[in-house]
C-alpha cells in the first residue's frame, strides 16, 4: 500500500488543501480509522511516540510520520497546530 503515497514533512501539511468527502466508504474501514485516531492520541500523548498517518488531499496520497497531539470531532492535530482532517485518512500506525 504504502507505494503509492508520498512522504512528506508535517511542516508542509499546513498548505495543503482538503476536499470534504471521506477516502473510505466502508463502515468497518471507518471504525477502524477512528480506534486507529485513538491509540495514537494515547501514544502521541503518554510516550511522545510516533505514527504513520497516510491521508490524501486534492492533489494525490501522501504519509507523515508525526506526533498526534489532539483530535477533535472533525481534525487530528499535530505539532504546531498543524491539523488533517478526519474524514481525509486511510490509516494510521
Amino acid at each position: 500500500m504504502t507505494e503509492e503515497f508520498t512522504t512528506i514533512e508535517k511542516e508542509n501539511i499546513s498548505s495543503l488543501m482538503f476536499p470534504s468527502t471521506d477516502v473510505l466508504d466502508d463502515d468497518n474501514e471507518i471504525k477502524t480509522r477512528t480506534s486507529e485516531i485513538n491509540r495514537a492520541l494515547s501514544l502521541g500523548n503518554l510516550e511522545h511516540s510516533k505514527i504513520k498517518i497516510f491521508f490524501e488531499d486534492n492533489q494525490s496520497k501522501k504519509i507523515v510520520n508525526t506526533t498526534v497531539w489532539a483530535v477533535t470531532d472533525k481534525n487530528v492535530i499535530l505539532k504546531q497546530g498543524v491539523m488533517i482532517p478526519i474524514q481525509r485518512i486511510y490509516k494510521l500506525f
